[in-house]
């Protein structure tokens, strides 16, 4: 069994309820509709009922009578939510009366449903831009306790098994912050192993903090931030299994981990990358996809509370479907 269909195997064993706010987007409902055939999760959609129900019938969809259909313009819990919000952000100023506009837009709608307990997370991004994925999300639902920085993991399946856990890496931040810090990076590192756990299953995640050097070969203050990085990402999480800085070879070469690193339990072993910033890890990820042949799915975005994946404007209908299940993943690890 392959890595996807582990996660999807994962998923159907403790549905969860996941929004899909784009739901008359035509990718989005037929992945809606094989979701629900498969009993991958339950289904929120957030749009028009009619609307939906026409395009259900038009595309030969049969599954989606199974799905809760919620309508913006007329939604019960509308005054519920509205207030709600504008307490979450009255100190940014909101009023009632721009809370109750903001509740009718889908992407914020499934955020307050998340907030309220009524579902367990959320993707959107096939209309919608990262941003506006992000920004209710980050309002309504916000970070996890000890984080202040969303990033997004990568899940890099390799057909180079002697790498990481045979074959497969989960690598970060490939998508969001572009100059972490030495207090964010750690932050980074601790989400992307807490991703290797939730959503590749690694019950021994091994975490290499990258860099251009190996413990002292060079010297820059880049370096200084990667070497601080890891020390905070120790006191952050102490049962985590970390070493840095190392370079890329003697994070995953066993014989170079060995001279490079002598006595790292990480070096040469590592199954969980950290990149010191966004341009190595995006330039990084997508050199190893086409170069190196590998699969690359993600970006699944960290940090949050519960889970708000974002999903490429170009994403195909099985993107979708994937990254439920994955979202689904990640909503039963933050219920623990």
């Amino acid at each position: 069994m392959d890595l996807l269909q582990q996660i999807c195997e994962r998923a159907k064993s403790n549905k969860q309820r996941i929004v899909l706010p784009e739901a008359t987007e035509e990718r989005t409902l037929k992945a809606a509709d094989k979701v629900l055939a498969d009993g991958l999760a339950d289904i929120i959609l957030i749009g028009n009922p009619d609307e939906i129900k026409k395009l259900a019938t038009e595309w030969g969809l049969t599954s989606i009578d199974k799905a809760t259909i919620i309508d913006p313009e007329n939604n019960p819990k509308s005054e519920e939510y509205a207030a709600l919000l504008a307490e979450l952000r009255k100190k940014k100023g909101m009023t009632i009366e721009q809370a109750r506009e903001l509740v009718k837009n889908p992407l914020y709608l499934g955020c307050m449903i998340i907030k309220t307990e009524g579902a367990d997370g959320q993707i959107s991004g096939a209309l919608s831009t990262t941003g506006d994925t992000l920004r209710p999300a980050l309002q309504i639902i916000k970070c996890a306790p000890g984080i202040t920085c969303v990033s997004g993991g990568m899940l890099l399946i390799s057909k180079q098994q002697q790498y990481g856990e045979n074959g497969v890496l989960v690598v970060g931040d490939v998508a969001v912050t572009p100059m972490p810090d030495a207090a964010q990076l750690s932050q980074i590192a601790v989400c992307t192993a807490q991703t290797a756990k939730s959503v590749a299953g690694f019950a021994d995640p091994r975490v290499a903090m990258l860099s251009f050097s190996t413990k002292g070969s060079a010297s820059h203050e880049v370096v200084d931030k990667v070497i601080e990085a890891t020390k905070l990402a120790k006191e952050l999480a102490p049962e985590l299994k970390i070493d840095g800085e190392l370079q890329a070879d003697a994070a995953l070469v066993p014989s170079v981990g060995e001279k490079k690193a002598p006595g790292s339990a990480i070096a040469g072993h590592a199954n969980v990358l950290v990149f010191p910033n966004l341009e190595v890890g995006n330039i990084g990820y997508k050199l190893v996809q086409r170069l190196g042949d590998a699969v690359a799915i993600g970006p699944i975005l960290q940090g949050i509370a519960r889970p708000v994946n974002d999903l490429s404007r170009g994403c195909s209908i099985d993107d979708i479907y994937y990254m439920v299940a994955i979202t689904a993943c990640q909503a039963m690890d933050a219920k623990k």
